[in-house]
């Protein structure tokens, strides 16, 4: 009896793998929703021995590419109604501070406390099929967008030192990109260095406005200069 609790975000997912009476069997971990990250979370499952069940939230379109590339793989994949998790929270008085890494481990241990009550996930042939390659093309997609940011803050590093720091580069709240926003306005940085220190930030602050970016009420920390 393997319960693995899935706690699917966009274009991300966190994972942990429990046994009965609370035995973890892998920490809760991230994963992206590419490719590789999927195949090689395959390789993991398939080490272990004993019956597994996946569990994860229904998450509107979010837990389509983990579901179909799972099913496809052949496992038993339970879709759990939130309102039905947010029910067994309070009904078990789970407290705590809310992250992914909690999260996954109360998904796997729902699917270990409801495990002879867990329905597999079940659609039409021709519905399952269609979500299958959309899954397949969003995978694909977030490869090429990972691979993208790689490169970009691999070139920044040479281009702007210390960038990187000054920006979270996934805002999970907004789905925006903060630093490749920031780079396809100002890409070079002479633009910035042509400013003075007011003026950057003024000019930063209106750009920022515009793009509804997280903290665009809040000045640089420091110049770029």
């Amino acid at each position: 009896m393997i319960s693995v609790g899935v706690d699917v975000s966009k274009g991300k997912s966190t994972v942990c793998i429990l046994k009965p009476y609370g035995e973890i069997v892998c920490s809760p971990f991230e994963i992206q929703h590419v490719e590789k990250d999927l195949e090689d979370l395959d390789s993991l499952l398939k080490k272990l021995t004993g019956e597994i069940r996946v569990v994860m939230e229904a998450t509107g379109i979010y837990h389509l590419p983990v579901l179909t590339f799972l099913q496809g793989k052949g496992y038993f994949v339970s879709v759990i109604n939130p309102f039905a998790m947010k029910k067994y929270v309070k009904d078990n008085s789970i407290r705590g501070a809310k992250t992914d890494k909690l999260d996954s481990i109360m998904i796997a241990n729902y699917g270990i406390d409801k495990w002879f009550k867990l329905q597999k996930h079940e659609g039409d042939e021709e519905t399952y099929a269609e979500l299958k390659l959309l899954g397949r093309r969003y995978r694909y997609y977030m490869e090429l967008h990972v691979k993208a940011l790689q490169e970009l803050t691999h070139i920044l590093d040479y281009t702007m030192p210390g960038i990187k720091k000054l920006f979270n580069s996934w805002d999970e709240a907004s789905g925006k990109d903060k630093l490749s926003d920031f780079v396809e306005r100002f890409w070079h940085f002479d633009i910035i260095t042509a400013h003075s220190l007011d003026e950057f930030v003024e000019e930063y602050l209106i750009w920022a406005g515009k793009r509804n970016t997280t903290g665009a009420d809040q000045r640089p920390k420091q110049s770029m200069n």
